[in-house]
């Protein structure tokens, strides 16, 4: 092993597996035929995948720049090191390094072995990733140095952890694709929460595939799919399950290790779907937390962004790297200057906990809300059956056709050729070949939208309206501290009311599919969803890795 790269000290594992070399790992596209035609059966036609790996992804390409540093680093360097790293938290990560068992180094060149180890495997491959930052070795020696040098670092900090952006989120090391051919050249600035996490010292470790422009682009199209990343798959079940979107790939990513956390971003269950669907927590804040500079959108009224992680804990410490106020988005009001999370346990005696009477014959569902119950917490049963308004795709829609365009104008690159939704949908009529095989409804829907600026302000008052009074009277009238549900169920309503929602494994289906509780609190209560979530994931201790990603 490479010692002085990875400064680790696993004497008795090295003296027992002797360095053997693998040659350089290659992915070669294969013949997808059969694995389509198994498909083609699955009983959720959502699964009905027509296309797997991209048509202009050539994965070679991700692990390339790390060529030298990759073949100093052997398959028992690796083995090595999964006790140390493989689901490990950021703390346990933060007290090896300061143990001198880790270094950033070894962590990152770690995640960038095992990317490159299961994506060039025809059998376990899941398309999760877009790209990878090219400087992140580099990043991490520096910030091994700088530890070294005596800066003090905390165990709960994000400095030297690798974390992956899901590829809406604007990075200067890489193109911001939203998983679209249009915005293949897009090589445009940091975001504002990437600008956070840089000098907290976190290591953008790359791009993280989803479900092409965050899942607002086609028609009963499955979750996951994007032209530049091709088809996200479920590491809980390739081929079984899906993956939830829109942040697909940071959720896949993030449940296979390839990093130690990642960012996703929620209009409407964006987090809490992939989240949920991939037996991991995923937190999405109130709607003016966190900045959306630089993210591409979709609805300046409802898009936030958010951590995705194993834990509770990690949820925590992303979050409050990422926090912090920007006078360029308007949605944040100044509390945001100064808003952090506290992780913590606390007693539940008091906290009054809503639960939803469909959900009662839902055996997962009881046992988590038996568990908090036994904690000490009250459990109120309530009916909540929110309908979809038939106008919410008109909002979506409507913002999109005017948010994307200040994006584009604002934001992108030079080299990008569309500047509306007319161009995009006139891009990819022109580009049929490459782009996704199955169509673009939603463009051409809001294409031909025809609203005012003063009729879409009605629907969103409306909209935002109803839902607020509908959360808030269910919140006031049994003193509620937080809601309960199942994955992400109820997440429309909760968005279009703003209120933040945390997601949390509470087990699996007989067939293996994860499922998660989904905790809604009122706006800028994220502290009451951490709390008892932190709670339950201490009673619960559900989440188990995927089996074939051990």
């Amino acid at each position: 092993m490479n010692l002085s790269c990875c400064k680790i000290i696993l004497p008795l594992i090295l003296l027992l597996s002797m360095p053997v070399h693998h040659a350089s790992a290659q992915w070669q596209r294969y013949d997808e035929t059969a694995d389509l035609a198994e498909l083609a059966g699955h009983e959720n036609p959502r699964m009905h995948f027509q296309l797997l790996n991209s048509k202009l992804l050539d994965k070679n390409d991700l692990w390339q720049a790390f060529a030298a540093e990759l073949s100093q680093f052997s398959a028992s360097d690796y083995e090595a090191l999964k006790p140390l790293i493989l689901d490990q938290s950021i703390g346990s990560l933060q007290l090896a390094v300061a143990a001198g068992r880790l270094s950033y180094e070894a962590i990152v060149t770690f995640y960038i072995y095992r990317i490159r180890d299961i994506e060039s495997d025809d059998k376990r491959y899941i398309n999760a990733v877009i790209s990878l930052n090219s400087a992140a070795i580099a990043r991490a020696r520096m910030l091994d140095e700088l530890r070294s040098g005596g800066t003090h670092v905390d165990v709960d900090s994000i400095f030297g952890m690798p974390v992956l952006l899901k590829d809406n989120i604007g990075f200067n090391g890489l193109p911001t694709t939203a998983g679209a051919v249009a915005l293949r050249e897009n090589m445009t600035a940091n975001a504002f929460i990437t600008d956070r996490l840089e000098e907290q010292g976190a290591i953008i470790l790359g791009k993280a595939n989803l479900s092409e422009w965050a899942y607002f682009f086609c028609e009963d199209c499955p979750s996951g799919y994007s032209a530049l990343g091709g088809q996200t798959l479920n590491p809980y079940g390739r081929f079984t399950f899906g993956t939830g979107g829109s942040s697909s790939g940071s959720a896949a990513a993030t449940a296979a290790n390839y990093a130690v956390v990642a960012v996703g971003s929620e209009t409407s269950g964006s987090i809490l779907s992939p989240a949920s669907a991939n037996s991991l927590v995923g937190l999405k804040p109130t709607t003016g937390n966190l900045s959306r500079t630089g993210i591409v959108p979709i609805s300046a009224t409802l898009d936030t962004a958010g951590p995705i992680a194993r834990s509770v804990a990690d949820v925590v410490v992303m979050f409050n790297a990422m926090a912090g106020y920007d006078q360029n988005d308007m949605a944040m009001p100044l509390i945001s200057d100064d808003f952090s999370l506290q992780y913590r346990v606390i007693d539940l005696q008091g906290k009054r906990l809503g639960i939803v009477e469909a959900l009662l014959d839902n055996s997962h569902y009881m046992a988590a809300v038996n568990l908090l119950a036994g904690s000490g917490a009250t459990t109120i049963e309530l009916e909540f059956s929110p309908v979809r308004d038939d106008r919410f795709s008109q909002l979506l829609g409507g913002e999109m056709v005017r948010d994307l365009a200040l994006y584009l104008d604002r934001f992108a690159a030079s080299a990008v050729e569309i500047r509306s939704i007319s161009e995009l949908r006139a891009f990819n009529q022109g580009n049929i070949d490459l782009r996704a095989p199955y169509g673009q409804g939603l463009v051409d829907m809001m294409a031909e939208l025809d609203l005012s600026a003063a009729e879409l302000e009605l629907i969103r008052e409306q909209l935002q309206s109803a839902a607020r009074a509908q959360l808030d009277k269910l919140f006031t009238d049994s003193n509620l501290d937080v809601l309960l549900s199942v994955n992400n169920r109820h997440a429309g309503v909760a968005a279009l009311a703003n209120y933040p929602a945390l997601t949390i494994p509470m087990g699996y289906e007989e067939d293996g599919q994860p499922i998660g509780l989904t905790l809604f609190a009122p706006p800028f209560a994220e502290q009451d969803l951490i709390d008892i979530g932190a709670r339950f994931e201490q009673l619960s201790n559900a989440r188990q890795i995927p089996t074939k990603y051990q």
